[in-house]
């Protein structure tokens, strides 16, 4: 399948899920907001419902109390024995103009049997003057009643608001009507609430009152019919409202993980596909190069056989001889190839098996930099060293070591430039607890993008269709591979036409 093809299909499904994931979150944030106005709603119906039955309450306890009181008034003026009264009521309001007035008569027997009854003379009317007689009385009794009711209702509107908070409600009353509320609402969750006065005073706060959730407080006047400046307001608040909420949707929250693991699942096969597709390419690779670095030597031994097989050569023993020493060197060329990919697949496997001993850093680079130096003077180029470390005592495996070196001063041979002669810098100095070491050249360079894989294995800085640069693309996977093992680090700087860098840092003996 084609990298385009892969994509486009990596694109679709990951836009699928995502579009999914998008949805359901959607449906669970829209869910929580219609529970939230739902919740909301129910308190303020239960909060408007109390504060009706605390008016309620209000009011009949003033009826009681002024009906009761204007009876007994009344009663007392009957028992005076004084003949057939005339009652005035008049109704004021509190700036002193008249409401409203009744006047009716009022007898002072009115509630003893009528005379009619117990009469020496039994006349044809002395019923119906009887039922005449209750009849009046009912009527005064209601008229009077009525005015009461009137005159309660115009004190409330006018005096109510003034008398204290605690006066007007009582609040194990107030707490049960909120309770009751709720709970006819659909709301069984536990609450705390306060009462506050006209002037923002606390007067009241629950027995067991907890802060906790006050943040989202629901407020509720007790008398709505109060003047503004003197109403007072219930405050509760539910330190679960949040739990509350959200036990509505928990039934979402699985299936919307068990989509998230889907989409990571998802976006890891689309990594191993890339990485397997990019691995089969590197694979590729690697068997071009192998085959062209195999074909070299081989083809040369080849030759050299059939040159052996020459009457000539054989009668000419300084021309044996130097066949001879073309098929030992291209042989010792071919099974170092080999061993470089033996040893490359042996590190994917286990750690490098390094025999570890005291070295002086400065010298092994010396040592290499001498050996080296036929090879750079070939291509016309130097080789320039600052060996600079006060402390160049490390603890290392010389060998590995030495090819880490090489390998790098080698590479800046193979990426130089054509038309420019190689200039090669090795430095070493120190850092707390650490020897540096840096190897610079003017080569070619390499572009941003690619110099995070160059220690990548297989992986080779493409140079177009040619072949100038050989190699299997491992040698700064074998160089990064022994510097971790040495418990150190490396990393590469370059630029496009300038040239590269590369910076090692290992740990000291002492440490």
């Amino acid at each position: 399948m084609k990298k385009s093809t892969i994509w486009i299909l990596g694109v679709v499904m990951g836009l699928s899920f995502l579009s999914l994931l998008y949805l359901q979150i959607s449906y669970i944030e829209e869910m929580v907001k219609m529970r939230n106005e739902q919740f909301d709603e129910s308190v303020k119906r239960a909060l408007m419902t109390a504060s009706k039955y605390v008016e309620s309450e209000e009011v009949d306890r003033w009826l009681r109390e002024d009906i009761t009181e204007a009876e007994k008034q009344a009663w007392d003026q009957r028992m005076k024995g004084s003949s057939v009264q005339t009652q005035r009521f008049t109704v004021t309001s509190p700036d002193g103009s008249i409401h409203s007035s009744i006047e009716w008569k009022i007898a002072p027997n009115a509630t003893q049997l009528p005379r009619a009854v117990i009469s020496r003379k039994h006349g044809t009317k002395t019923i119906p003057q009887t039922s005449r007689s209750l009849a009046d009385m009912i009527k005064n009794r209601y008229l009077y009643q009525r005015a009461l009711v009137d005159e309660v209702v115009w004190q409330m509107i006018y005096k109510a608001s003034d008398r204290p908070i605690e006066e007007r409600v009582n609040f194990r009353n107030l707490d049960q009507y909120i309770n009751s509320g709720l709970i006819d609402n659909g709301i069984d969750l536990k609450y705390h609430f306060r009462v506050m006065d006209r002037d923002g005073r606390e007067v009241y706060r629950c027995s067991d009152y907890d802060d906790q959730g006050s943040q989202e407080t629901y407020a509720q006047p007790l008398f709505l019919n109060d003047p503004p400046a003197r109403m007072s307001v219930v405050k509760v608040h539910f330190p679960g409202r949040r739990s509350y909420i959200f036990s509505s949707v928990t039934f979402m929250i699985p299936s919307v993980i068990f989509t998230f693991v889907l989409l990571i699942t998802f976006i890891f096969t689309i990594y191993i596909v890339f990485r397997q597709k990019k691995l089969t390419e590197m694979k590729h690779d690697f068997i071009n190069n192998m085959t062209h670095e195999f074909k070299t030597p081989i083809s040369t031994i080849s030759l050299a056989a059939q040159m052996l097989k020459d009457p000539a050569v054989g009668k000419s023993p300084a021309m044996f001889q130097h066949i001879s020493g073309v098929i030992n060197d291209e042989t010792k060329r071919l099974r170092f190839q080999v061993e470089k990919v033996l040893q490359m697949s042996m590190f994917d496997r286990q750690k490098a098996t390094l025999k570890m001993k005291e070295l002086d850093a400065n010298e092994l680079i010396h040592g290499v930099i001498n050996t080296f130096t036929l090879k750079v003077e070939r291509y016309n180029g130097t080789i320039d060293s600052d060996l600079a470390a006060d402390d160049p005592i490390i603890f290392a495996d010389e060998m590995h070591l030495t090819n880490v070196v090489f390998n790098l001063m080698d590479n800046a041979v193979k990426y130089k430039k054509p038309d420019e002669d190689l200039r090669l810098f090795v430095k070493t100095w120190n850092e707390p607890g650490k020897l540096c070491i840096e190897v610079q050249d003017n080569g070619i360079g390499i572009k941003k993008e690619n110099l995070k894989k160059i220690f990548d294995k297989f992986y080779r800085v493409h140079t177009g269709n040619l072949h100038d640069v050989k190699g299997f693309g491992l040698g700064l996977a074998y160089v990064k591979k022994i510097i971790q093992d040495h418990k150190g680090t490396i990393r590469a700087e370059s630029e496009l036409g300038v040239g590269t860098k590369f910076i090692i840092a290992l740990p000291l003996l002492k440490n």
